[in-house]
């Protein structure tokens, strides 16, 4: 029996470091995009961001996440698709590994399965949030508000 789109979802997600796992989850070419689709300067930050493919992808940016960060929560709140699509929405807690900073961040996750195997899955967070737990010093000079001045981060 072929799982749902939710299912195979959760089972990569309950299971990411393990290659034989996110392997007989995924096609072969699987694209995914972590955070966003291309950003230098937070690649500097965290190396695993962008897009890439193949599920050694998937792996290693969970692998990796867990040398940077320790996890002290992954608290999945919600999830739902339909024949093809699934997503997920929730929080994480994470330790920084250098600093020990901790951040609490939501998360939202899109799938698309066809036939049982995702193709397509994309994991975004707060990078603000999570960047900061990395943050030692410095500052930043924001100006957002088209009708107030610039403020300080």
């Amino acid at each position: 029996m072929t799982m749902t789109a939710v299912e195979v979802m959760k089972a990569i997600l309950g299971n990411p470091k393990d290659i034989d796992n996110v392997s007989n989850l995924t096609t072969h070419d699987v694209v995914y995009v972590s955070l966003n689709y291309s950003n230098p300067e937070l690649k500097r930050v965290m190396p695993w961001c962008g897009t890439a493919h193949g599920p050694e992808a998937i792996v290693k940016t969970f692998v990796d996440v867990e040398r940077f960060w320790s996890i002290e929560a992954f608290e999945p709140e919600a999830a739902f698709g339909d024949g093809t699509n699934a997503a997920m929405f929730g929080s994480f807690t994470y330790r920084s590994a250098v600093l020990g900073k901790q951040v609490t961040s939501p998360f939202a996750v899109f799938a698309k399965v066809v036939a049982g195997k995702c193709s397509y899955l994309q994991f975004m967070e707060d990078t603000l949030a999570t960047t900061e737990s990395f943050r030692t010093g410095g500052e930043w000079t924001i100006h957002s508000d088209p009708d107030g001045g610039e403020i300080a981060i």
